[in-house]
């Protein structure tokens, strides 16, 4: 058995137990996640009363501007995960391990994992796959801290899977789904995601599973459910995948508020006066006999 997982706790804000994701699926209620990258998000995620805050690798993307999520290094993570954890008291915030910080050895993964919680604050880490990477997750659990699982598409092996496309759609894949996240228990984990697969295979796997699932588009027989920060609240034009549900169209508001800022400006109605401050008459007298005595003696 590994060593109970490591969970801070923020000075006089009681952090969610980490036993408390196992009794939460008992009792039968959902968790929520959603991601966040900076201080503010996380604030509000806690104030809606979201339990987990996943500091995912879509950073990428949506925050710094990469074609995938392949290029973020392990020190961005680190950097952006730190910026969540300081503002996020009671969820539990966890950092996502990156390409190319976890897939080598035993050690490196454990090394990889330290340096998010230690130094991002992070209060669980997440890794991608199963296989080989449930070494990686049980050398991770071993060391005293808790990990997320995740299988079914894995984005940082999309190449090899062909895209960004649904798993488990064949009885084979399927039955291959459900070992891997048993083989992920096994080794330590504390929940797993499930990404893109059919809801009867995501259903079957919750179902044989003591510790909570977390669905992104498996179904709503999952334990809870997991939407990026920029899906759920659209913040970008365009299509989204066939799984997320906008909550909002503040990319759309975000343009209006700056189109009409950026005519305010160039027509000189900002700001007004209720937006500078004063100087008391006495002081800009003075200010201004200072100024003219400085001309005369140009």
């Amino acid at each position: 058995m590994s060593a109970p997982a490591r969970v801070s706790a923020a000075p006089g804000t009681a952090k969610l137990g980490l036993p408390e994701l196992g009794e939460m699926k008992r009792r039968g209620d959902k968790l929520s996640m959603v991601t966040a990258y900076d201080a503010p998000s996380a604030r509000l995620a806690e104030e809606a009363g979201v339990e987990l805050i996943l500091v995912g690798d879509t950073a990428a993307m949506v925050v710094l501007g990469y074609d995938s999520t392949l290029p973020v290094t392990l020190e961005e993570m680190i950097f952006l995960t730190r910026a969540v954890a300081r503002s996020a008291r009671r969820p539990l915030v966890i950092g996502d391990l990156p390409f190319g910080s976890y897939e080598v050895s035993d050690e490196q993964a454990v090394a990889s994992a330290i340096r998010l919680v230690k130094e991002g604050g992070a209060d669980l880490v997440k890794l991608e796959g199963a296989g080989r990477m449930a070494s990686r997750l049980r050398a991770i659990a071993e060391s005293n801290i808790g990990v997320v699982g995740h299988i079914g598409l894995t984005p940082q092996s999309a190449t090899r899977l062909g895209g960004f496309r649904a798993q488990g759609r064949t009885a084979a894949s399927a039955l291959a789904l459900v070992d891997d996240a048993l083989a992920l228990e096994d080794a330590g984990a504390v929940a797993i995601v499930l990404e893109a697969l059919p809801a009867p295979v995501a259903e079957a796997i919750s179902a044989r599973l003591a510790l909570p699932t977390i669905g992104i588009g498996a179904g709503s027989a999952c334990d809870g459910q997991v939407l990026v920060w920029h899906d759920l609240l659209g913040l970008y034009a365009g299509a989204t995948p066939r799984f997320v549900r906008r909550y909002a169209e503040l990319a759309e508001e975000i343009a209006a508020a700056l189109r009409a800022y950026v005519t305010d400006v160039r027509s000189g109605s900002f700001p007004e006066p209720e937006h500078t401050y004063s100087i008391p008459d006495e002081e800009l007298a003075r200010f201004e006999a200072a100024l003219a005595e400085r001309q005369l003696f140009r």
